[in-house]
Parts: structure tokens; C-alpha cells; sequence
């Protein structure tokens, strides 16, 4: 029976009525994965993000050209190391990302896994099963180039010890804050912007005179943490608006913030109390470390793998390779 062409293999699985809503074209098959249009643009939209953030000016035009030509190899060679871990019997089971994601919730103190998902979209814009998707490749990926190459890359013991020396920073917990908000809604209307400027002059005026920061948020914020009286609880740097932490962190306890604008809200904000990030044991970290060190140490080796890995792969591209990096 002659087999069907994958895109249309792809369309047959959708409901009677919405093929064309659902299919999508497929540029590369590696082995049994595909890669469609849609799953390359997403990732190189987030690797462009990522290098806005890290670079400027000509070297980021210079990433920004390889750029895609990088993603797709990534993607394909993720693929690759993904299959060769089940070959070799990876012990990166669902079961092993569940108890990661617990150790993140606890190490974040998340109580469910709600709270975390929340501030997974906050932070880098997905849900909760995407991101176990990502952890369970990512540390397959690692458990294959670890047992395979950088497990026959050799780095001495002192390397390791003067590398945590003077790299500690890098292996610092997350500092806490406790704060409480007070969340104003700026309204829609100049009538209703201008009853809000009102209350929180109001507001801060009765701050000036003395008046709990909770009991103001208990009367007039409009957030749910009003209940507590605006308590968010212990949080870990990361996970709340950037413009909130940074005044958050230059306060002294008690001491409330100035009015921090977004789009739609204006927040009071009143420190709690702020913990020091304290550092890992060595003992604790040096198996990262290990991998740090090993890892440059075995870039050739490392491209060897995956083009050993290539050769031996199924990779068939469905659209030519030079129309796909034109984008």
C-alpha cells in the first residue's frame, strides 16, 4: 500500500469540517518526530527573544543571522539525542520530571502546581505540561552527552573547588521578599482615572498618618490578596512583575513603595521582610560544575556525536532545506 504523504496523513486525524483549520505543513521527519512550520517559527521567535536579551548592536545582528539555520539544527538534533536516550534505557522517566517539578515547587514554595503554572506564564509563557515537556527533554539530552561524551572528558578535582571559588554567585538560592500589595484599578473613564488618583492620595495620606498598610489594602484593593491584607506570602525573585521586585527589594521593612503604574492597575507595595540568597555546598553543586568545565572541553567531540548521530538518522526534508532558513 503506498504510504501517505505526511501532511495530509496529518490532515486525515482532524474532525470532518476542520482540516484546514488544523493542518499543518511539515518541513522535516526525524525518524518518527516531525517539525512543522508552526514548531520552527515558535522556537526561533523565542530564540530571537533570548538574543535581544543577551546581545546588542553588531553582534546581535551577527546571531541573529544564523540564527534560524541554528534553531532547526537544535530542534533536529534534540530529536536525535531524545531517540538515543530510549535506546540506552534513560532513566528520565515522567516520573523523574514529576519529582523535579515537585523539588521546583518546594525550592519556590509553590503549594500546587497551579501556583507554579501561574508564574510559568508570567515568566516565560507557557503552561505547566509544556514545560515538563521541555524538562524531560532537556534532561535527556543531558543524561545521553553526559554518558556518551563528557563522561570520557576528564577535569581534576581542584578545577572543580577553584571554579566554585570563584564562581559562588552563579550557585546562590533565589532571595526571598514578603510584601504586601495594594492594587487600585485605574478605570476606563478620565471620571473613573480621576476618582482613583483621588483615593490614592487619599491613601497615602492616611499612611503618612499612621494607618496599617493591611487594613487600607483590606478596604480598598481591588486584587484577591486583599483577604490577607494585601500578604503575598514569601516569593523568590523571579516570579513577579520586574517593576514590582526592583522597588520591592530598595525598600526597608514596614517602608511602603510609590504609586508603580502598569496598564491597567496602580500598586502600593510594603516590604515584609527580605532574605539574603545563601550559597549551595560545593558538594552540592559539583556535578554541575562538572558539566560546566566538561562541556568546552568536549565541543568537538560533542559535534562528532551528533553528526555520527545524523548519519545514522532517518531525516527527510519535505521542503528543501534552503527554503526553510529563507524563512
Amino acid at each position: 500500500m503506498k504510504a501517505l504523504n505526511p501532511v495530509l496523513a496529518l490532515a486525515l486525524l482532524a474532525p470532518a469540517g476542520l482540516t484546514a483549520e488544523v493542518r499543518e505543513e511539515i518541513l522535516v521527519i526525524v525518524n518518527s518526530h516531525i517539525i512543522t512550520r508552526r514548531d520552527l517559527t515558535q522556537a526561533v521567535e523565542q530564540q530571537n527573544a533570548a538574543l535581544y536579551r543577551q546581545f546588542s548592536g553588531k553582534e546581535l545582528d551577527e546571531k541573529l543571522q544564523t540564527a534560524r539555520e541554528k534553531t532547526l539544527q537544535g530542534m533536529i538534533d534534540a530529536y536525535l539525542l531524545e531517540d538515543k536516550g530510549d535506546e540506552l534505557g534513560s532513566p528520565i522517566t515522567d516520573d523523574y520530571v514529576r519529582a523535579s517539578i515537585d523539588g521546583i515547587k518546594k525550592e519556590n514554595n509553590f503549594a500546587t502546581d497551579a501556583d507554579l503554572e501561574r508564574a510559568l506564564k508570567t515568566s516565560l509563557g507557557i503552561g505547566l505540561p509544556e514545560f515538563m515537556k521541555r524538562q524531560k527533554q532537556q534532561a535527556t539530552q543531558q543524561y545521553v552527552l553526559q554518558r556518551e561524551v563528557f563522561s570520557k572528558v576528564a577535569v581534576e578535582d581542584n578545577e572543580l573547588r577553584a571554579y566554585y571559588e570563584d564562581h559562588k554567585d552563579e550557585y546562590r538560592l533565589p532571595s526571598r521578599f514578603r510584601i504586601r500589595e495594594l492594587v487600585l484599578a485605574k478605570g476606563a473613564t478620565p471620571e473613573e482615572q480621576a476618582a482613583t488618583r483621588a483615593k490614592l492620595t487619599e491613601i497615602q495620606a492616611a499612611l503618612k498618618a499612621g494607618k496599617s498598610f493591611e487594613e487600607l489594602a483590606r478596604q480598598n484593593s481591588v486584587s484577591p490578596s486583599k483577604a490577607t491584607g494585601g500578604d503575598l506570602g514569601w516569593m523568590n525573585k523571579g516570579f513577579l512583575r520586574a517593576s514590582i521586585e526592583d522597588a520591592a527589594v530598595k525598600l526597608k521593612p514596614e517602608q511602603v513603595s510609590a504609586p508603580i503604574e502598569t496598564d491597567k492597575d496602580i500598586y502600593l507595595i510594603q516590604l515584609i521582610a527580605l532574605e539574603d540568597a545563601p550559597v549551595k555546598d560545593f558538594a552540592e553543586v559539583k556535578a554541575k560544575i562538572l558539566e560546566k568545565l566538561q562541556e568546552p572541553k568536549a565541543q568537538n567531540a560533542i559535534e562528532q556525536y551528533l553528526a555520527n548521530l545524523r548519519m545514522r538518522a532517518n531525516i527527510r526534508y519535505l521542503v528543501p532545506k534552503e527554503q526553510i532558513l529563507k524563512g
